[in-house]
């Protein structure tokens, strides 16, 4: 029987909203401009219009018509600063500056809920004291994973940061560009938390998973290691090469 309480009428209507905003974003990036833009800006952590449009080649009213209409479907995050740093008169207008959403979007059709699931599944394996399965589990998916993408893209074993930070790329996740191998501190970090919302409501099983992850793929690789460096902004995750290699 369908609840027509109001509850469930609330409900409804929650979830009608939501469908509209997950469809509404994933057609603002059917547009291969907007895609391209989008990539760009999640790649270098933030954007100004003037920047995004000499990289992908495009006028400023068309890259800034774009990056807002992403803006607007709540894929970009928007905030005014001026970018010269300089201050007072003459100073000049603060530029619109772009970001990625810390809103996640999910569109399945029809309507799936993986997200509470993973949710009551990270409460049971808290109250059950399970996290070293977990961990286990989450190391060899990491192994199975860097083999999948080696035999996917026929790619070599990645030897320096650059090649590591292409291989993670390949596997979904967005690194930050890495300093020349060699550097003081040289490490890679990743933009983009892949469990962001799991992670702030269990923070040490979510955390503790996506390292062993992260562990099980640089072990099949070799010469690297990851460790919890946690940030205020992206991963916890760093990963840096083996002094010995």
């Amino acid at each position: 029987m369908m609840e027509d309480s109001a509850e469930g009428r609330a409900r409804r209507t929650a979830d009608d909203a939501y469908g509209d905003q997950a469809i509404g974003a994933a057609g603002a990036l059917a547009d291969t401009v907007r895609r391209r833009l989008y990539r760009y800006v999640c790649e270098q952590g933030e954007a100004g219009r003037a920047d995004a449009a000499e990289a992908l080649g495009l006028t400023r009213n068309l890259a800034a018509f774009h990056l807002d209409r992403l803006a607007e479907a709540g894929l970009l995050e928007v905030e005014r600063r001026r970018l010269t740093g300089r201050r007072g008169p003459g100073a000049g207008r603060p530029a619109k500056v772009y970001r990625r959403s810390d809103r996640e979007v999910s569109l399945h059709l029809p309507p799936r809920d993986y997200a509470s699931a993973a949710r009551l599944l990270a409460e049971a394996v808290e109250r059950a004291g399970a996290e070293e399965a977990l961990y286990a589990v989450a190391r060899e998916e990491g192994r199975r994973r860097a083999d999948a993408a080696a035999r996917e893209t026929g790619t070599a074993v990645p030897a320096t940061l650059g090649e590591l930070a292409g291989a993670l790329a390949r596997c979904g996740y967005e690194p930050a560009a890495p300093p020349e191998d060699g550097a003081p501190g040289g490490e890679v970090r990743l933009h983009n938390c892949p469990f962001q919302t799991l992670a702030a409501e269990f923070p040490p099983v979510t955390c503790g998973m996506n390292l062993e992850l992260m562990r099980g793929m640089v072990e099949r690789w070799g010469g690297f290691t990851a460790r919890t460096a946690p940030s205020p902004e992206g991963c916890c995750v760093a990963i840096s090469k083996n002094k010995n290699d």
